[in-house]
Protein backbone atom coordinates (compact mmCIF):
# COMPACT_ATOMS: atom_id res chain seq x y z
CA UNK A 1 0.00 0.00 0.00
CA UNK A 2 1.40 3.34 -1.00
CA UNK A 3 0.87 6.44 0.90
CA UNK A 4 1.41 10.07 -0.29
CA UNK A 5 1.99 13.27 1.11
CA UNK A 6 1.10 16.63 0.23
CA UNK A 7 3.08 19.35 0.94
CA UNK A 8 1.16 22.61 2.43
CA UNK A 9 1.64 25.85 0.42
CA UNK A 10 4.07 28.02 1.97
CA UNK A 11 2.26 31.00 4.12
CA UNK A 12 3.76 34.76 3.22
CA UNK A 13 5.65 36.56 6.09
CA UNK A 14 2.65 37.73 7.74
CA UNK A 15 0.62 34.86 7.61
CA UNK A 16 -1.24 32.75 5.21
CA UNK A 17 -1.90 34.48 1.99
CA UNK A 18 0.21 37.50 2.12
CA UNK A 19 3.74 37.27 0.67
CA UNK A 20 5.17 40.82 1.32
CA UNK A 21 7.88 40.03 -1.62
CA UNK A 22 5.04 39.93 -4.13
CA UNK A 23 3.35 42.65 -3.25
CA UNK A 24 6.12 44.87 -3.66
CA UNK A 25 7.52 43.51 -7.20
CA UNK A 26 3.70 43.45 -8.82
CA UNK A 27 3.00 46.57 -7.16
CA UNK A 28 6.78 48.11 -8.09
CA UNK A 29 5.16 51.08 -10.20
CA UNK A 30 3.24 52.32 -7.85
CA UNK A 31 5.45 52.15 -5.09
CA UNK A 32 8.12 53.83 -6.79
CA UNK A 33 6.18 56.93 -7.77
CA UNK A 34 5.61 56.95 -4.36
CA UNK A 35 8.97 57.33 -3.52
CA UNK A 36 9.51 59.50 -6.11
CA UNK A 37 6.81 62.58 -5.16
CA UNK A 38 8.28 61.76 -1.58
CA UNK A 39 11.99 62.26 -2.44
CA UNK A 40 11.56 65.26 -4.42
CA UNK A 41 9.15 66.64 -2.47
CA UNK A 42 11.76 66.95 0.27
CA UNK A 43 14.39 67.96 -1.76
CA UNK A 44 12.63 70.88 -3.51
CA UNK A 45 9.93 73.15 -1.71
CA UNK A 46 8.26 73.70 -5.03
CA UNK A 47 7.34 70.02 -6.52
CA UNK A 48 4.21 69.25 -4.33
CA UNK A 49 2.72 72.09 -5.34
CA UNK A 50 -0.81 71.43 -7.61
CA UNK A 51 0.30 73.59 -10.05
CA UNK A 52 3.88 71.68 -10.56
CA UNK A 53 1.49 68.15 -10.66
CA UNK A 54 -0.43 69.84 -12.94
CA UNK A 55 2.34 71.09 -14.94
CA UNK A 56 4.13 67.74 -14.93
CA UNK A 57 1.26 65.47 -15.67
CA UNK A 58 0.61 67.31 -19.00
CA UNK A 59 4.21 66.23 -19.76
CA UNK A 60 3.46 62.95 -18.48
CA UNK A 61 -0.06 63.04 -21.03
CA UNK A 62 2.72 62.94 -24.21
CA UNK A 63 4.23 59.64 -22.80
CA UNK A 64 1.21 57.87 -21.62
CA UNK A 65 -0.78 58.49 -24.70
CA UNK A 66 2.36 56.53 -26.48
CA UNK A 67 2.39 54.26 -24.16
CA UNK A 68 -0.82 52.98 -24.08
CA UNK A 69 -0.79 52.37 -28.40
CA UNK A 70 2.67 50.61 -27.36
CA UNK A 71 1.27 48.43 -24.68
CA UNK A 72 -1.39 47.26 -27.25
CA UNK A 73 1.39 46.31 -29.39
CA UNK A 74 3.46 44.88 -26.74
CA UNK A 75 0.94 43.00 -25.63
CA UNK A 76 0.55 41.21 -29.14
CA UNK A 77 4.09 39.93 -28.71
CA UNK A 78 5.30 43.23 -30.80
CA UNK A 79 7.56 46.78 -30.80
CA UNK A 80 6.92 49.61 -32.45
CA UNK A 81 9.82 51.67 -32.81
CA UNK A 82 7.86 54.62 -35.42
CA UNK A 83 6.03 55.88 -32.85
CA UNK A 84 8.91 58.59 -32.44
CA UNK A 85 8.53 59.88 -35.67
CA UNK A 86 5.19 58.93 -36.08
CA UNK A 87 4.86 61.91 -33.41
CA UNK A 88 7.15 64.20 -35.21
CA UNK A 89 4.96 63.63 -38.31
CA UNK A 90 1.86 64.23 -37.38
CA UNK A 91 3.17 67.68 -35.82
CA UNK A 92 4.99 68.45 -39.13
CA UNK A 93 1.75 68.13 -41.41
CA UNK A 94 -0.57 69.33 -38.65
CA UNK A 95 1.73 72.73 -39.26
CA UNK A 96 1.77 72.30 -42.80
CA UNK A 97 -1.87 72.36 -43.03
CA UNK A 98 -1.89 75.52 -40.33
CA UNK A 99 0.24 77.65 -42.78
CA UNK A 100 -2.31 77.08 -45.48
CA UNK A 101 -2.50 74.64 -48.62
CA UNK A 102 -1.58 76.48 -51.69
CA UNK A 103 -3.91 74.99 -55.14
CA UNK A 104 -1.64 76.68 -57.39
CA UNK A 105 -3.93 75.64 -60.61
CA UNK A 106 -6.81 77.20 -58.79
CA UNK A 107 -4.80 80.38 -57.32
CA UNK A 108 -6.13 79.65 -54.01
CA UNK A 109 -4.66 79.35 -50.55
CA UNK A 110 -7.01 77.05 -48.29
CA UNK A 111 -6.85 77.44 -44.39
CA UNK A 112 -8.91 73.87 -43.25
CA UNK A 113 -10.83 74.26 -39.80
CA UNK A 114 -8.95 72.67 -36.64
CA UNK A 115 -11.57 69.81 -36.69
CA UNK A 116 -10.25 68.57 -39.87
CA UNK A 117 -6.53 69.25 -38.90
CA UNK A 118 -6.75 66.65 -36.86
CA UNK A 119 -8.90 64.37 -38.29
CA UNK A 120 -6.31 63.99 -41.06
CA UNK A 121 -3.60 63.70 -38.76
CA UNK A 122 -4.89 60.62 -37.05
CA UNK A 123 -5.82 59.18 -40.31
CA UNK A 124 -2.18 59.47 -41.40
CA UNK A 125 -0.80 58.21 -38.13
CA UNK A 126 -3.68 54.79 -38.74
CA UNK A 127 -1.93 54.88 -42.38
CA UNK A 128 1.58 54.52 -40.99
CA UNK A 129 0.43 52.12 -38.95
CA UNK A 130 -1.03 50.15 -41.69
CA UNK A 131 2.13 49.96 -43.12
CA UNK A 132 3.56 48.01 -40.02
CA UNK A 133 0.75 45.89 -39.69
CA UNK A 134 0.80 45.13 -43.25
CA UNK A 135 4.55 44.40 -43.08
CA UNK A 136 4.24 42.41 -40.07
CA UNK A 137 1.08 40.58 -40.78
CA UNK A 138 0.82 39.94 -44.25
CA UNK A 139 4.85 39.61 -45.27
CA UNK A 140 6.50 38.26 -42.10
CA UNK A 141 8.46 40.88 -41.43
CA UNK A 142 10.51 41.22 -37.81
CA UNK A 143 8.16 43.99 -36.21
CA UNK A 144 11.62 45.24 -34.98
CA UNK A 145 13.12 45.53 -38.89
CA UNK A 146 9.71 47.23 -39.99
CA UNK A 147 9.09 49.22 -37.81
CA UNK A 148 13.00 50.72 -37.75
CA UNK A 149 12.06 51.33 -41.46
CA UNK A 150 9.24 52.65 -41.15
CA UNK A 151 10.51 54.80 -38.37
CA UNK A 152 13.55 56.11 -40.53
CA UNK A 153 10.76 56.95 -43.76
CA UNK A 154 8.74 58.75 -41.54
CA UNK A 155 11.24 60.89 -40.20
CA UNK A 156 12.74 61.47 -43.82
CA UNK A 157 9.07 62.73 -45.01
CA UNK A 158 8.93 64.66 -42.17
CA UNK A 159 12.45 66.49 -42.48
CA UNK A 160 11.93 66.93 -46.49
CA UNK A 161 8.50 68.35 -45.87
CA UNK A 162 10.04 71.10 -43.60
CA UNK A 163 13.55 71.45 -45.60
CA UNK A 164 14.78 71.01 -41.95
CA UNK A 165 12.99 73.98 -40.33
CA UNK A 166 10.20 74.47 -37.90
CA UNK A 167 6.27 75.50 -38.10
CA UNK A 168 6.21 78.29 -35.46
CA UNK A 169 3.16 80.92 -35.04
CA UNK A 170 0.52 78.24 -34.94
CA UNK A 171 -2.04 79.55 -33.72
CA UNK A 172 -3.89 80.65 -36.72
CA UNK A 173 -6.12 83.70 -37.39
CA UNK A 174 -9.64 84.77 -36.66
CA UNK A 175 -9.74 86.21 -40.32
CA UNK A 176 -8.70 83.02 -41.56
CA UNK A 177 -11.01 80.34 -39.70
CA UNK A 178 -7.89 78.22 -38.43
CA UNK A 179 -7.62 79.24 -34.80
CA UNK A 180 -7.97 77.11 -31.55
CA UNK A 181 -4.95 74.93 -32.08
CA UNK A 182 -3.25 76.31 -28.88
CA UNK A 183 -6.20 74.82 -27.19
CA UNK A 184 -4.97 71.10 -27.00
CA UNK A 185 -2.00 72.32 -25.37
CA UNK A 186 -3.13 75.18 -22.83
CA UNK A 187 -6.65 75.35 -22.11
CA UNK A 188 -7.61 73.58 -19.21
CA UNK A 189 -11.25 71.46 -18.18
CA UNK A 190 -12.29 71.82 -14.79
CA UNK A 191 -8.31 72.97 -13.94
CA UNK A 192 -6.91 70.26 -15.81
CA UNK A 193 -4.81 70.29 -18.73
CA UNK A 194 -6.40 69.00 -21.91
CA UNK A 195 -3.84 66.81 -22.46
CA UNK A 196 -4.18 64.85 -19.14
CA UNK A 197 -8.26 64.66 -20.27
CA UNK A 198 -7.05 62.94 -23.44
CA UNK A 199 -4.86 60.78 -21.75
CA UNK A 200 -7.53 60.28 -19.20
CA UNK A 201 -9.75 59.18 -22.24
CA UNK A 202 -7.71 57.20 -23.93
CA UNK A 203 -6.86 55.13 -20.86
CA UNK A 204 -10.41 54.46 -20.03
CA UNK A 205 -11.29 53.26 -24.04
CA UNK A 206 -8.27 51.01 -23.60
CA UNK A 207 -8.85 49.34 -20.82
CA UNK A 208 -12.51 48.43 -21.78
CA UNK A 209 -11.30 47.67 -24.81
CA UNK A 210 -9.20 45.04 -23.17
CA UNK A 211 -11.77 43.56 -20.11
CA UNK A 212 -14.80 44.18 -21.50
CA UNK A 213 -14.64 43.19 -26.04
CA UNK A 214 -13.88 40.39 -27.69
CA UNK A 215 -10.96 42.35 -29.33
CA UNK A 216 -9.19 42.64 -25.81
CA UNK A 217 -9.40 38.85 -25.81
CA UNK A 218 -8.16 38.47 -28.93
CA UNK A 219 -5.27 40.38 -28.40
CA UNK A 220 -3.84 38.41 -25.09
CA UNK A 221 -4.40 35.04 -26.78
CA UNK A 222 -3.00 35.90 -29.82
CA UNK A 223 0.20 37.30 -27.67
CA UNK A 224 0.01 34.45 -25.22
CA UNK A 225 0.31 31.92 -27.71
CA UNK A 226 -0.37 32.73 -31.58
CA UNK A 227 -0.25 29.23 -32.43
CA UNK A 228 -3.20 28.42 -29.96
CA UNK A 229 -5.23 31.26 -30.88
CA UNK A 230 -4.97 30.65 -34.22
CA UNK A 231 -6.91 27.89 -33.97
CA UNK A 232 -9.34 28.67 -31.76
CA UNK A 233 -10.36 30.70 -34.47
CA UNK A 234 -8.76 34.16 -33.17
CA UNK A 235 -8.33 36.61 -36.29
CA UNK A 236 -4.93 37.00 -35.38
CA UNK A 237 -3.47 38.84 -38.55
CA UNK A 238 -6.43 41.12 -38.44
CA UNK A 239 -5.62 41.71 -34.34
CA UNK A 240 -2.22 42.52 -35.58
CA UNK A 241 -2.79 45.00 -38.03
CA UNK A 242 -5.56 46.73 -36.01
CA UNK A 243 -2.78 47.07 -32.53
CA UNK A 244 0.00 48.91 -35.02
CA UNK A 245 -3.06 51.20 -36.56
CA UNK A 246 -4.27 51.96 -32.88
CA UNK A 247 -0.44 52.67 -31.61
CA UNK A 248 -0.10 54.99 -34.82
CA UNK A 249 -3.06 56.98 -33.87
CA UNK A 250 -2.01 57.23 -30.60
CA UNK A 251 1.13 58.38 -31.84
CA UNK A 252 -0.66 61.20 -33.86
CA UNK A 253 -2.81 62.22 -31.07
CA UNK A 254 0.52 62.99 -28.81
CA UNK A 255 2.12 64.88 -31.77
CA UNK A 256 -0.52 67.43 -31.95
CA UNK A 257 -0.78 68.07 -28.34
CA UNK A 258 3.17 68.51 -28.37
CA UNK A 259 3.31 70.72 -31.22
CA UNK A 260 -0.07 72.65 -29.68
CA UNK A 261 2.37 72.47 -26.18
CA UNK A 262 5.16 74.32 -28.03
CA UNK A 263 2.79 76.05 -30.78
CA UNK A 264 6.03 75.01 -33.30
CA UNK A 265 6.34 71.92 -35.00
CA UNK A 266 9.27 70.60 -35.77
CA UNK A 267 10.87 67.49 -37.87
CA UNK A 268 12.69 66.16 -35.13
CA UNK A 269 10.04 66.60 -32.65
CA UNK A 270 9.36 62.82 -30.94
CA UNK A 271 13.51 61.63 -30.88
CA UNK A 272 13.96 58.53 -28.63
CA UNK A 273 10.18 58.99 -27.72
CA UNK A 274 9.65 55.29 -28.70
CA UNK A 275 12.09 54.05 -26.01
CA UNK A 276 10.31 56.07 -23.13
CA UNK A 277 7.04 54.47 -24.40
CA UNK A 278 8.20 51.17 -24.26
CA UNK A 279 9.97 51.91 -21.16
CA UNK A 280 7.18 53.13 -19.44
CA UNK A 281 4.93 49.70 -20.88
CA UNK A 282 7.55 47.68 -18.99
CA UNK A 283 7.89 49.66 -16.03
CA UNK A 284 4.24 48.96 -15.54
CA UNK A 285 4.88 45.40 -15.63
CA UNK A 286 4.26 44.46 -19.37
CA UNK A 287 5.70 41.37 -20.71
CA UNK A 288 7.97 42.00 -23.52
CA UNK A 289 6.97 38.45 -24.99
CA UNK A 290 3.55 39.34 -24.74
CA UNK A 291 0.43 38.55 -23.44
CA UNK A 292 0.79 40.37 -20.36
CA UNK A 293 0.23 43.78 -19.24
CA UNK A 294 -2.42 46.40 -18.44
CA UNK A 295 -3.25 49.89 -18.83
CA UNK A 296 -3.35 50.86 -15.30
CA UNK A 297 0.68 49.52 -14.69
CA UNK A 298 1.31 51.53 -17.90
CA UNK A 299 -0.27 54.81 -16.82
CA UNK A 300 2.15 54.25 -13.58
CA UNK A 301 5.43 53.58 -15.26
CA UNK A 302 4.51 56.76 -17.30
CA UNK A 303 4.10 58.96 -14.85
CA UNK A 304 7.66 57.33 -12.81
CA UNK A 305 9.75 58.67 -15.76
CA UNK A 306 8.06 61.44 -15.95
CA UNK A 307 7.52 62.51 -12.64
CA UNK A 308 11.33 61.35 -12.18
CA UNK A 309 12.38 63.63 -15.36
CA UNK A 310 11.00 66.50 -14.37
CA UNK A 311 12.27 66.12 -10.54
CA UNK A 312 15.41 66.19 -11.62
CA UNK A 313 15.23 69.39 -13.56
CA UNK A 314 14.04 71.19 -10.64
CA UNK A 315 16.49 70.04 -8.04
CA UNK A 316 18.55 71.11 -11.13
CA UNK A 317 20.62 67.94 -12.33
CA UNK A 318 22.20 67.58 -15.49
CA UNK A 319 20.27 66.64 -18.39
CA UNK A 320 23.63 63.41 -18.71
CA UNK A 321 22.72 62.60 -15.30
CA UNK A 322 18.74 62.45 -16.27
CA UNK A 323 19.58 60.32 -18.66
CA UNK A 324 21.82 57.82 -17.02
CA UNK A 325 18.87 58.01 -13.81
CA UNK A 326 16.26 57.18 -16.95
CA UNK A 327 18.54 54.24 -18.37
CA UNK A 328 19.35 52.77 -14.78
CA UNK A 329 15.20 52.74 -13.88
CA UNK A 330 14.21 50.90 -17.39
CA UNK A 331 17.04 47.94 -16.19
CA UNK A 332 15.87 47.75 -13.51
CA UNK A 333 12.04 46.90 -14.20
CA UNK A 334 13.46 44.84 -16.77
CA UNK A 335 15.29 43.07 -14.52
CA UNK A 336 12.37 42.65 -12.06
CA UNK A 337 9.84 41.94 -14.94
CA UNK A 338 12.13 38.54 -15.46
CA UNK A 339 12.23 38.00 -11.80
CA UNK A 340 8.15 38.21 -11.43
CA UNK A 341 7.76 35.91 -14.05
CA UNK A 342 10.20 33.43 -13.51
CA UNK A 343 8.64 32.84 -10.16
CA UNK A 344 5.18 33.21 -12.10
CA UNK A 345 6.12 30.22 -13.90
CA UNK A 346 8.30 28.38 -11.32
CA UNK A 347 5.19 28.59 -8.85
CA UNK A 348 2.71 26.62 -11.98
CA UNK A 349 5.19 24.46 -12.70
CA UNK A 350 5.23 23.38 -8.89
CA UNK A 351 1.15 23.47 -9.01
CA UNK A 352 0.33 21.56 -11.74
CA UNK A 353 3.26 19.62 -12.75
CA UNK A 354 5.12 19.26 -15.69
CA UNK A 355 2.20 19.51 -17.79
CA UNK A 356 1.92 22.79 -16.89
CA UNK A 357 4.51 23.35 -19.36
CA UNK A 358 2.08 22.62 -22.73
CA UNK A 359 -0.73 25.36 -21.55
CA UNK A 360 -0.54 28.57 -23.35
CA UNK A 361 1.57 31.03 -21.84
CA UNK A 362 -0.33 34.79 -21.08
CA UNK A 363 -2.74 35.66 -18.17
CA UNK A 364 -5.63 34.18 -17.37
CA UNK A 365 -7.71 36.22 -20.16
CA UNK A 366 -5.45 35.20 -22.82
CA UNK A 367 -5.20 31.43 -21.85
CA UNK A 368 -9.31 31.30 -21.92
CA UNK A 369 -9.10 32.58 -25.24
CA UNK A 370 -6.73 30.67 -26.64
CA UNK A 371 -9.03 27.38 -25.27
CA UNK A 372 -11.86 29.07 -27.73
CA UNK A 373 -13.93 30.71 -24.75
CA UNK A 374 -14.05 33.98 -27.51
CA UNK A 375 -17.18 33.41 -28.97
CA UNK A 376 -18.40 36.25 -27.48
Amino acid sequence: MSSSVTTPPRSGLFGDGFDLGRLLLEGRAFFALIVIIVVFSILSPYYLSVSNFLIMSSHVAIYGILAVGMLLVILNGGIDLSVGSTLGLAGVVAGFLMQGVTLNALGVVLYPPIWVVVVLVCALGAFVGLINGILIARFKVPAFVATLGVMYVARGFALLMTNGLTYNNLGGRPELGNTGFDWLGFNRLAGIPIGVVVLVVIALIGSLVLNRSAFGRWLYASGGNERAAELSGVPVKTVQIAVYMLSGVCAAIAGLILSSQLTSAGPTAGTSYELTAIAAVVIGGAALTGGRGNIRGTLLGAFVIGFLSDGLVIIGISSYWQTVFTGAVIVLAVLLNAVQYRRRVKRTTETDGPSASLQPKGNGQGAEAAHGKTAS
